[in-house]
């Protein structure tokens, strides 16, 4: 089974968790595309839900599927954030924003009442760290960000090259919000939650791609099939 099938089994069994009337956080990504894509399907059969999408191009694919899109400033509460992740581990803590939207999609999971995470099993790790952290910075005084990113990374005792991230045209990715984004490729993060409030201190940090506390539910699809993880 390819990798991208694996990714949509995991979308089918969340969208199981939608019950009619919801509220939801639509991801974004490669997995949260099928996710939108398989609930379309149920909106055309007649369910009736309203979403609200996490980045221009998961609300292009929500209106394309024919799922009813509102915004946070119209409603008081979200029921279920269904997203992917780039990876998980077994706290349920998250990395997110290797498709340059975790600010909205931060922003959408603490605005739900729950959050389920869906990816393939591949995403499943003992430790967060292996893939690059993503931190939104604001580009004005990026080199004192730079600095004050890298005194984080020595009281949270990890360590690692950190590179503005690059769009197609070589130019600097600006995110839906008009920010950059730094990739930070530090191996290991023995303490997400300690390095994540560190970060959050940093006045030119505008987010950062640790979710924690966040994904309630982890649907993981592997060869031998669908993993329900709770958290613990």
């Amino acid at each position: 089974m390819s990798m991208d099938q694996l990714k949509r089994q995991a979308a089918a069994r969340a969208v199981e968790y939608v019950e009619g009337g919801m509220k939801l956080g639509l991801g974004t990504g490669s997995t949260a595309k099928h996710f939108v894509e398989l609930l379309g399907e149920r909106v055309r059969a007649g369910l009736k839900v309203v979403g609200v999408p996490t980045s221009e191009a998961t609300r292009v694919d929500a209106e394309r599927c024919g799922v009813a899109l509102t915004t946070l400033d119209a409603i008081d509460h979200l029921d279920l954030t269904v997203d992917g992740a780039d990876e998980i581990d077994a706290n349920l803590d998250v990395i997110k924003g290797g498709g340059g939207a975790l600010l909205r999609e931060k922003i959408v999971a603490a605005a739900s009442a729950r959050m389920i995470v869906i990816a393939d099993d591949s995403k499943w790790v003992e430790q967060l760290g292996r893939f690059p952290l993503p931190i939104e910075v604001v580009p004005f005084g990026l080199a004192a960000t730079r600095r004050a990113i890298e005194n984080c990374f020595t009281q949270a005792d990890v360590s690692g090259e950190i590179s503005v991230r690059k769009g197609r045209d070589g130019h600097a990715f600006v995110t839906d919000g008009g920010h950059w984004i730094v990739d930070a490729h530090l191996g290991r993060i023995p303490d997400g939650p300690r390095l994540a409030t560190l970060l959050n201190a940093i006045p030119g940090v505008v987010e950062h791609g640790l979710f924690i506390g966040l994904a309630g539910i982890a649907i993981l699809a592997g060869s031998q099939g669908i993993r329900v993880v709770d958290r613990p």
